[in-house]
């Protein structure tokens, strides 16, 4: 049972799993992997048989046997492992990071606005809505994503009691359709990274398509607006960014392991007042030229910059 008090087959009941293929690409295998290890367990001697038919020594082929078997169970488990972590990953943990970035808003008594950047099936875009719903406030959270989700987001919305406070538009994240200065909340859980993925996660042409998603996050805030963003390896780079857009109070929370990688939540605030230098445009999402980061540089940028917390 999540922190939240909400249990996984609750979440699991409602929201479904995004990416599901992948989890049955990891079963598939695992399952696969595991017959091949019961297959060396039970017929091991005419396995020996087999190897040494290939002209290796009887120590050896017995060797080369209970190697080839052992490395197939270690890895069906790890493939089990994987496949559970995804399942964790996309449902029940994903579940309790929402609640985590919903209170990281220190006030929900005065947003109107707010918008979830890749809501997906709206995990965190229901968590807003609930907030907004509890505060009584009238204010409204638009999810946006890509993808035509809209009906199954809108669907959840209506089994969580919070249709009125939801709505949903199709977009690309790198150029936000709505005007600056519009929205007292953005947040978005697990996105960012997948943006710019066709030219590969680890080129700088990547790393320039997700700055241009985090300026468009900063150009539609308004002036005192909050930004909560969780999301996977990238996190240094976001940090960077945000320091460069002169943003305050950037906090970024303790690892988390999901998907079976480190992720972290930032957190920040746009400014009230911005001064600008001659020839200086503002906000925008225009990504600047991208540097990738040693890991020696990302250590120091940690120890600099970064205030980690225990939890939100």
């Amino acid at each position: 049972m999540g922190k939240s008090g909400r249990d996984w087959t609750q979440i699991y009941a409602i929201y479904g799993m995004e990416e599901g293929q992948t989890l049955v690409f990891l079963l598939i295998h695992a399952i696969f992997f595991s017959f091949l290890s019961i297959l060396f367990l039970l017929y091991f001697n005419p396995i020996c048989y087999f190897f040494g038919s290939l002209a290796l020594p009887a120590g050896a082929a017995r060797f080369a046997a209970g190697f080839t078997g052992s490395v197939t169970a270690i890895s069906a488990v790890c493939l089990f492992f994987a496949a559970g972590n995804m399942f964790y990953s996309s449902v029940g943990l994903h579940w309790d990071m929402a609640q985590r970035m919903v209170s990281a808003v220190n006030d929900w008594s005065t947003v109107k606005y707010a918008l979830d950047v890749g809501c997906g099936r709206g995990i965190l875009l229901n968590a807003v809505a609930m907030q907004l719903k509890k505060e009584g406030s009238s204010g409204r959270v638009v999810g946006l994503d890509r993808r035509k989700t809209t009906v199954s987001t809108l669907r959840t919305a209506g089994i969580e009691g919070v249709q009125e406070y939801v709505t949903c538009r199709e977009g690309d994240a790198r150029r936000l359709p709505f005007s600056d200065n519009y929205f007292d909340v953005v947040v978005s859980a697990v996105f960012v990274h997948r943006v710019g993925k066709e030219f590969g996660q680890r080129t700088a042409a990547a790393a320039a398509e997700r700055m241009r998603v985090l300026g468009e996050v900063v150009r539609v805030l308004k002036p005192g607006g909050v930004g909560v963003v969780w999301d996977l390896v990238h996190v240094p780079e976001y940090v960077q960014r945000l320091q460069e857009l002169r943003m305050e109070d950037i906090r970024v929370s303790e690892r988390v392991t999901a998907f079976m990688v480190s992720s972290h939540i930032v957190s920040f605030r746009k400014p009230n007042h911005l001064l600008l230098g001659p020839g200086r445009s503002g906000w925008t999402g225009d990504a600047p030229t991208f540097v990738e980061i040693s890991p020696s540089t990302v250590i120091q940028t940690k120890k600099k910059n970064y205030i980690y917390l225990k939890q939100y």
